[in-house]
């Protein structure tokens, strides 16, 4: 297979074959022509209109598949890359997705009740390839999460790497790249469930999730 075939074609997470990503990707570039405004308009809207929200079951390896996602409107990081990925390739624009360990130092008190630590293994984001070069795009944060944090939010011009933000707005570190982790064509879920399992102890971290889960639901109820 053709090196960027690879990177252009359907996978089991990155379903860029089903109808939903292949309708609102369409939709997104209408009235597109060069390869970098048409990523920079699926950009911002995966950026946007999909809710970061990192509190959603890790080992339901359904919910990390783009078209779910989608369908849901929320997702973290890795699912958010994922949908962006998606989107790429239903318009022909080669994408995979790259993964690294990184420390939120200004991570949320309930966040790091769940995680027991501000390092997030296999935080993942895409690349485009577009105009001969893979460039870098990090969707996870929204604006509006962005906005209510302080967070300097990510912004993608389509020609040049944009990535998490080393500080804030106030100037506070916020984001260090720690490990590299490469690139692959699609989420490789048992590497990252056993880096994970390695780092927090996945069942007790699920344990705690579901926990923080179940109380949201009912405090949410008892409004």
């Amino acid at each position: 297979m053709d090196r960027m075939e690879r990177y252009l074609k359907p996978t089991p997470t990155i379903d860029s074959d089903h109808s939903s990503i292949k309708e609102r990707a369409q939709n997104l570039i209408r009235g597109k022509l060069e390869a970098a405004d048409k990523a920079r308009s699926l950009f911002y809207w995966v950026r946007d209109e999909i809710k970061y929200n990192p509190f959603l079951a890790l080992e339901v390896l359904e919910n990390y598949r783009a078209s779910k996602t989608l369908e849901r409107g929320q997702g973290f990081c890795i699912e958010k890359a994922a949908v962006l990925a998606a989107f790429a390739r239903a318009v022909g624009i080669p994408a995979r997705l790259h993964f690294a360990d990184i420390r939120n130092y200004l991570v949320s008190d309930r966040l790091l009740k769940v995680m027991g630590t501000n390092l997030f293994s296999y935080h993942g984001y895409t690349e485009l390839y577009i105009n001969g070069k893979w460039v870098k795009a990090t969707p996870a944060f929204d604006l509006k999460m962005c906005r209510k944090n302080r967070i300097m939010p990510v912004e993608f011009d389509g020609q040049n790497d944009a990535i998490l933000h080393s500080h804030n707005l106030d100037g506070k570190l916020h984001i260090e790249y720690v490990k590299d982790h490469g690139y692959r064509e699609d989420v490789p879920a048992d590497e990252i469930l056993f880096a994970w399992d390695r780092h927090y102890g996945l069942e007790a971290q699920q344990e705690r999730l579901n926990h923080y889960i179940e109380a949201e639901k009912a405090q949410h109820q008892r409004r």
